[in-house]
């Protein structure tokens, strides 16, 4: 996989899983990057801690029934199936 621009090879970086990517997206650029608005209104997400279903409006959001904390990169924002989970308990600071 190509890289985002930012430095981190592929697997590393936007396109890692769990709470790697979580932590990045949350940290990218200087921590702005994780309230802005996913392009096109956002993805449909199952919460990956309860099971309850959302749409992930931000590139970091979490799920409104148990709080669980999920993510997705700029770079593959366009597959629901790319949405990582930090893990039950996680929260970001």
């Amino acid at each position: 996989m190509s890289n985002c621009g930012c430095g981190h090879d592929g697997g590393r970086g936007p396109f890692a899983e769990g709470r790697e990517l979580v932590e990045f997206v949350a940290q990218a650029h200087g921590g702005t990057l994780r309230d802005k608005p996913i392009p096109g209104g956002g993805l449909p997400a199952a919460c990956q801690g309860c099971g309850a279903t959302f749409t992930l409006t931000t590139f970091v959001g979490s799920c409104p029934a148990c709080g669980g904390i999920h993510a997705v990169s700029p770079p593959r924002c366009a597959d629901p199936a790319n949405i990582q989970f930090a893990g039950a308990g996680y929260r970001l600071e």
